[in-house]
């Protein structure tokens, strides 16, 4: 597989750190994951397996199906730009456009890393029919150029901002900045909605949940877009700090040339390619409060995902 640029400079860039005698090379950052249409698919493939879905997606679903008509009516709004944040394949977008359509008059807004993604969301609103959907194709980095990105939506019809992070994205980051930047792009009478799992004393075998052949056959692009082959590492997950952590473990040395620069991996090397953070309610709710002045919450029976409804 050609190695990829990006990654490869992101490795260089970051280096590594020391766990006692292991080197732990961390490229856990989702802007990495779908670079390639490949990435993007794999993702797309893993949401609908069966584990994947139950844990994530089905709950997700049931909530929001279950709580659509008490936050409509928290919408301080009558028209808005819903702002899909990391959209995928637009099919979660697709569950509040529906019913919304018949109590607001909505402009579709995808943003996505990957361009695949936004196409993908593209395609899904327009099965809908709904009549005028306006779909916005725009690529961003990361969450934190928002406050450049959002004023862009704005016009005399569509004023306000309907923002969305759905499919436990907030998990997947590394800091809190996401919620920083979110909230700086937004405007007083703006709403956010955030998905997330949470974690009680039930619910915590992850390690097994996240050895899955389906995760690995996804995320192992990542190393071999570094010039890796599957034959010089081994997936593993392990539960350090409050969060799951994805790696490949290197199984032999190996050395990388490309741009001029050199990457010598050794036996025993530890790469990070994803996190997710594992909340209980209470730690999930002091982050989101710590943001945002006005927040109702809606939660599962199991206690296992919530939604947050966030006002500035």
């Amino acid at each position: 597989m050609k190695i990829n640029d990006l990654i490869f400079k992101e490795l260089i860039t970051r280096g590594y750190h020391k766990e006692g005698k292991k080197r732990v090379w961390n490229l856990a950052d989702s802007k990495l994951w779908y670079i390639t249409p490949e990435q993007a698919q794999g993702f797309l493939d893993l949401e609908k397996t069966k584990d994947y879905k139950k844990s994530i997606i089905d709950k997700e679903v049931s909530l929001i199906k279950k709580n659509l008509t008490k936050i409509i009516k928290k919408l301080p709004f009558k028209s808005c730009n819903l702002i899909d944040l990391g959209c995928g394949d637009g099919k979660k977008a697709a569950l509040l456009i529906e019913p919304m359509n018949k109590h607001l008059e909505l402009r579709y807004c995808p943003i996505d890393i990957s361009s695949y993604m936004v196409s993908k969301a593209a395609q899904t609103i327009r099965k809908l029919k709904l009549g005028e959907v306006l779909e916005f194709k725009w690529n961003i980095s990361d969450f934190e150029n928002l406050g450049n990105i959002t004023p862009l939506f704005r016009d005399s019809k569509f004023q306000n901002h309907f923002m969305v992070l759905l499919g436990n994205t907030l998990g997947n980051f590394d800091r809190e900045d996401i919620l920083n930047g979110i909230k700086d792009s937004m405007n007083k009478n703006d709403v956010l909605l955030i998905g997330n799992g949470i974690s009680n004393s039930k619910n915590k075998n992850w390690i097994k949940d996240y050895k899955d052949e389906q995760i690995n056959k996804w995320l192992i692009k990542i190393p071999l877009l570094l010039g890796l082959s599957k034959e010089d590492i081994t997936y593993d997950v392990r539960f350090i700090n409050s969060r799951i952590e994805e790696l490949y473990i290197v199984n032999k040395n190996k050395t990388i040339k490309h741009l001029t620069r050199t990457l010598n991996f050794k036996k025993g090397d530890i790469i990070i390619v994803a996190i997710s953070y594992k909340y209980s309610k209470e730690e999930f709710n002091k982050i989101i409060s710590k943001f945002f002045s006005e927040v109702t919450y809606y939660t599962d029976t199991e206690q296992t995902y919530a939604l947050a409804l966030c006002k500035k």
